[in-house]
């Protein structure tokens, strides 16, 4: 019997046709569009009519739009979409702080730097055996000028001999302790001599004013003998028994004294602006007068200024 052959016979599935991912891009389209109309109707339904006069202006002249007083195209009290970079807009971002405000918080800063410094002068004195010997004499407070240090008199132990200008031992080593805590601050320094009310007689011309300002100057050479720099010195004065400690008894010894101002800010401006010149002076008695200066105006025009003038005499002062 022939054979017959075998015959496979395979049939090829055809898929469905792919649709591609062209629908997302089209949805993600639609959610956007739909997400942005939303966002309209509820800026519309919360903005103010000045707001909506604003933005229906932006978008009709968005280059040359100025009504509506912002620079934005949407300002609801919040951060804007679109920010103008411009001098106005950095102008207005400076916090401006008043004069009055700064100057009340340098003296707030100020015055708690004198209080540390009391605090470092009192902690120097527990700690030094010369200081803690006469912590009695030392008087610190905090006044309207700054930080004040006065050394006093005590019975029996004075900081100068009677009617003199030169420091006792003791004396200048007090104050070379002070010098070393005075000279770490940058203030200026007042140092100021007081005497008692007992007449000076040692000798003619010479009073308790000149003594009392004689003792102030011996006390700035020792505190920059002990470490004070020059330019903290502000001002020396001597001011007799003008200021008395104890005004009960003009003779205590309690008001021969040298008082030490750490000066605040305030205080060392003001000694430099009374200082310095303001204007002309009211009364010039340098400048010439009239008839001077016509009398000058003469004498140049006739050649008498440049006659030879007599030599004068031996032991005659011409000035």
């Amino acid at each position: 019997m022939e054979e017959q052959p075998i015959i496979v016979k395979r049939k090829k599935k055809v898929a469905a046709g792919h649709h591609g991912g062209s629908w997302k891009v089209a949805f993600a389209d639609f959610a956007t569009a739909m997400m942005a109309f939303f966002l309209v109707l509820w800026l519309t339904a919360t903005a103010s009519p000045e707001q909506i006069r604003a933005v229906e202006g932006y978008f009709k002249d968005p280059v040359g739009f100025t009504e509506g007083g912002s620079p934005n195209p949407v300002d609801l009290e919040g951060s804007a979409s679109v920010i103008n970079e411009s001098s106005e807009d950095i102008e207005r971002s400076d916090i401006q702080i008043e004069d009055q405000v700064v100057e009340e918080l340098a003296q707030t800063l100020e015055q708690r730097q004198m209080e540390e410094l009391f605090q470092d002068l009192q902690d120097r004195i527990e700690q030094s055996e010369t200081l803690q010997e006469f912590k009695d004499q030392l008087l610190i407070d905090i006044t309207s000028e700054g930080l004040r240090i006065q050394i006093v008199d005590r019975s029996q132990r004075p900081m100068f001999d009677s009617g003199r200008a030169e420091l006792k031992y003791y004396s200048q080593d007090i104050l070379f302790e002070l010098a070393k805590t005075l000279g770490t601050v940058n203030n200026k320094l007042s140092i100021t001599g007081h005497t008692d009310s007992t007449p000076f007689s040692g000798r003619p011309g010479y009073t308790n004013w000149e003594l009392s300002a004689d003792r102030a100057n011996t006390a700035r050479r020792a505190l920059v003998a002990g470490g004070v720099r020059q330019e903290q010195i502000g001002r020396v004065v001597g001011l007799s028994d003008s200021v008395l400690f104890d005004q009960d008894d003009p003779q205590a010894p309690v008001n021969r004294r040298i008082s030490i101002i750490v000066m605040n800010k305030k205080t060392a401006a003001g000694i430099q602006s009374n200082a310095s010149r303001s204007g002309e002076p009211l009364i010039d008695l340098t400048a010439p007068s009239e008839e001077e200066q016509q009398e000058a105006m003469k004498r140049l025009e006739e050649g008498s200024w440049a006659e030879e003038k007599e030599e004068p005499k031996p032991g005659e002062l011409n000035w």
